[in-house]
Parts: structure tokens; C-alpha cells; sequence
């Protein structure tokens, strides 16, 4: 079993490792903040996403049974695709969804404030997603960034760090955890425009095991 990612204390403050393999801005000024520019959204498909669309910077395919689950992640968004059994579908965090296509899309989340969510994607599928959005002071803005940064080290994240044209520093990082019935998903996204940090935290839970017995008794049935 995985441990799973909890949010951080957004004032606690550890110095990061050094890597120089790992984009690092750190010592950038965030005394001028701009006015938001994003729109953030998460998009629910019924359907795999073509790449395409996305700046892939990393992926990772997680393996659960019969099942899977495949992360991507990219600048300032995240999508992840669940394939259980027959059953595919996709959640997409991005900071200008007039960019993704509408075929199979079955529901937009706006990303301001704070959301919860909850569907069924099939009879035994049950799908669970919570949004928080905020906006920090340079300082807890800051900080937050060096911790989540040295998060995603420690715990082999999904994660991408860059700085904007204006040298300053951004991340968006995700966790991929699977459970006994469950699978689990953490984003974080860091964008020091208005010190926006976004996060998400969602959760499948996966259809009881068919008894043996009963399914070699439906098989033969076939």
C-alpha cells in the first residue's frame, strides 16, 4: 500500500534539496503581482483525450488488477485517464479549457473557490473530486512553492517547475496513489500570478472483485 499525499501546512517552511537536474527558481522576486489571467477549469470526459493537447512534460501508467491509470502532466494543468475494465474516462485540469475539444466532455468544474463533486460513472464505479483554489501573499506564496517542490522530490512526483517570462517561479505536480478498491489522485498547481495555488484531490472507487465461481459460471454461459 501507497501513503497517500496529504496538503501542507501553506506556512511551514523546509529548505528544498539540492538537484541540478530540477528547474529551481527560488530566488525570484514576487513583490509585483499581476491581476489573475487564468480561468482554471477540470473537465470530465467519457472518453480518452487525444495528447495532443497538452505540453506533455512527463506520464506515468499505474497498474491496479485488470485496471489502469495513466497521468500526465503538464505547465499549469494535469490529465489522468482511468481505465476500468471497459470503462474509460478522463479528468483534465487546465487553465484554458476553450482549448480541448467538446466530443465526449460530460461536465465542466470551475476551479474558483472550493468544489465538491460526486457521480456515478457506472452502476459499481463512483467517482469523488474536491477543488480549493486560493491566492497567497508573496511570502506564504513562496513558501508553499518550496514546499511542494521539495514534495514532489521526496515522493517521486508527477511534477513540472518553470518560471514565467517575468523569471517567476511556477509548479504543477501530481500523485498518483492506488489503494485495495480505490485509486487516488492529488494535483497541485502553482502559478505566481496573483500566487494562485490550486488544488485537487480526487478518488475512484473500484467495483467489488467478481467471485470466482460466479464468474467462471458467466463465462461459461458466454
Amino acid at each position: 500500500m501507497e501513503t497517500g499525499t496529504i496538503f501542507l501546512p501553506r506556512a511551514t517552511h523546509r529548505p528544498p534539496a539540492t538537484d541540478p537536474a530540477m528547474n529551481d527558481p527560488l530566488e525570484t522576486n514576487l513583490n509585483t503581482k499581476a491581476s489573475h489571467p487564468f480561468t482554471y477549469a477540470m473537465l470530465h470526459y467519457r472518453r480518452a483525450v487525444h495528447p495532443e493537447f497538452f505540453g506533455i512534460e512527463a506520464r506515468r501508467k499505474v497498474e491496479h488488477g485488470l485496471n489502469e491509470f495513466e497521468g500526465w502532466i503538464f505547465r499549469g494543468g494535469h490529465c489522468v485517464r482511468f481505465q476500468i475494465g471497459e470503462t474509460c474516462f478522463c479528468e483534465v485540469v487546465v487553465d484554458n479549457p476553450t482549448t480541448l475539444p467538446e466530443r465526449g466532455l460530460s461536465g465542466t468544474l470551475p476551479c474558483a473557490g472550493e468544489h465538491d463533486h460526486e457521480e456515478k460513472i457506472t452502476d459499481q464505479i463512483t467517482y469523488m473530486t474536491t477543488i480549493q483554489s486560493e491566492s497567497l501573499s508573496d511570502h506564504l506564496y513562496l513558501g508553499t512553492y518550496k514546499e511542494m517542490l521539495q514534495h514532489g522530490r521526496d515522493s517521486d512526483s508527477l511534477m513540472v517547475a518553470w518560471t514565467d517570462p517575468g523569471g517567476k517561479p511556477n509548479l504543477s505536480l501530481i500523485d498518483l496513489q492506488r489503494y485495495r478498491g480505490e485509486l487516488h489522485v492529488q494535483g497541485y498547481h502553482l502559478r505566481s500570478a496573483a500566487g494562485l495555488v490550486l488544488r485537487t484531490q480526487s478518488m475512484v472507487q473500484l467495483p467489488e472483485p467478481e467471485p470466482k465461481k460466479a464468474a467462471a459460471a458467466r463465462d461459461a454461459r458466454r
